[in-house]
C-alpha cells in the first residue's frame, strides 16, 4: 500500500468516524431535551416573538404576526449546510401544502434559516418552499438556546397551538410519523 493509499484510507476512516460521532451527538440531543426554567423559557419566547427578520426578498417580517391567531404553528430552524435540515425540508413543505388545503384552521409552517442570506436565496431558487422562510443568519442558532436548544443543534423545531402556547420542542430531523403526531397534538 502506498503512502497516498494510506492517507486516503485514513481520511475515509476519519470521515466515517466523524459521521458516526455527529449522528450520535444529534441522537443524544434529541433524547436530552433541555428544559429551561419557566422564567427563562418565557423570556426566551418573548425575545423570539419580538424579532423582525428578513424574507429572502429583503422585506422585514415581524415574527409576532405568526403568534396565536387561532392556528397552530410549526417553527423550523434550519441551514443549507445541515444535511438533516435539507433532507426534512421536502417533508415540511408537503405538510405545509396539505395543511393549507385544510383551510383557515390548518397548521402553518415557518422556516427560520440560520444561514447566510445568499446561501438561503440560492437554495430556495433551486428548491422553492411553499411556506415562508425568514433569514436569521448565524443569530438563528442563538435564538434557539433559551428555547431549550442549549447545544445549538439543527434542525430545531417548535410547535405552538392555536393560542400561541408552546407545546413541543425537537432537536433533530422529522420523520412522517413524528410530524403526524405533532399535527394531531394541535388539531382543532
Amino acid at each position: 500500500m502506498t503512502s497516498t493509499d494510506n492517507k486516503s484510507a485514513r481520511r475515509q476512516w476519519l470521515l466515517a468516524a466523524g459521521g458516526v460521532a455527529l449522528t450520535s451527538a444529534v441522537g443524544l440531543g434529541v433524547w436530552q431535551a433541555v428544559r429551561p426554567a419557566a422564567g427563562e423559557l418565557d423570556a426566551g419566547l418573548n425575545h423570539f416573538w419580538a424579532q423582525q427578520l428578513p424574507l429572502p426578498s429583503g422585506e422585514m417580517v415581524a415574527l409576532q404576526q405568526f403568534q396565536g391567531q387561532g392556528r397552530p404553528l410549526l417553527v423550523n430552524f434550519w441551514a443549507t449546510w445541515c444535511p438533516p435540515c435539507v433532507k426534512e425540508l421536502p417533508l415540511l413543505d408537503q405538510l405545509a401544502q396539505t395543511q393549507a388545503q385544510a383551510g383557515g384552521q390548518g397548521l402553518r409552517v415557518l422556516g427560520i434559516a440560520a444561514d447566510k442570506a445568499a446561501n438561503v436565496t440560492r437554495w430556495l431558487q433551486r428548491q422553492p418552499l411553499s411556506f415562508p422562510v425568514v433569514i436569521a443568519e448565524t443569530g438563528g442558532v442563538t435564538l434557539t438556546r433559551p428555547l431549550g436548544n442549549s447545544n445549538g443543534g439543527l434542525p430545531f423545531s417548535l410547535l405552538f397551538d392555536g393560542a400561541g402556547q408552546l407545546k413541543q420542542r425537537r432537536i433533530g430531523a422529522f420523520t412522517e410519523e413524528i410530524l403526524q403526531r405533532w399535527t394531531a397534538a394541535v388539531a382543532p
